[in-house]
């Protein structure tokens, strides 16, 4: 049960984390020139290193004493909702991309922005965090299946999602998510 629990709010965690993130408008960029089953697959390969990474590094993070771990985790936490907020003003310029609708192209463009885009990302940094305190496979697990979730999508929703969900909203959302994270981490480590 632990692991369902584990996984699931890993997901939604994840996956609000990520709406408002720069890979997900990256992906609706690509969806509206590409093919996006194959940009997918090449998201979602490029999520696979990245949270398995990252639940690596929770995992590794796991065996250190447990107070110092949850203090690090309650800030990382209130550092994302700082970031969140920080952009909620922002807009995304969407790039234009000229190529063909051919496999290896979309694929490769995929894996090439999220590989690349996701290095110290928040939902990186979240996805260990969260595996430190609650376990690097179900984490992991949680955190690729949102965001492989998140960038299907954006793929298959292509601009509409950002015409009806105001990114300051989403922003805002997932940053309250972290405030909460954050003083559930900071009240463990004080236990």
């Amino acid at each position: 049960m632990d692991f369902l629990v584990t996984a699931l709010t890993a997901f939604a965690v994840i996956f609000l984390a990520e709406l408002p993130d720069k890979t997900m408008f990256a992906s609706l960029a690509m969806g509206a020139r590409m093919k996006a089953r194959y940009v997918w697959l090449g998201t979602s390969s490029a999520f696979a290193v990245h949270a398995t990474l990252a639940a690596a590094v929770g995992g590794a993070l796991a065996q250190l004493p447990d107070t110092p771990v949850r203090l690090a985790s309650a800030a990382m936490f209130a550092l994302g909702a700082v970031v969140l907020l920080r952009g909620a003003s922002e807009t995304v310029d969407e790039a234009g991309f000229d190529l063909t609708q051919a496999f290896w192209p979309a694929y490769s463009a995929g894996f090439i922005a999220v590989f690349i885009g996701e290095w110290g990302d928040l939902t990186q940094i979240t996805t260990a965090n969260l595996a430190a305190n609650n376990g690097a496979l179900p984490t992991g697990l949680g955190a690729f299946v949102a965001l492989c979730a998140v960038s299907g999508l954006a793929l298959l929703a292509g601009r509409s999602i950002a015409a009806r969900v105001p990114l300051r909203t989403v922003r805002r959302v997932a940053a309250s998510v972290m405030i909460v994270l954050a003083i559930w981490s900071l009240e463990q480590a004080l236990r």
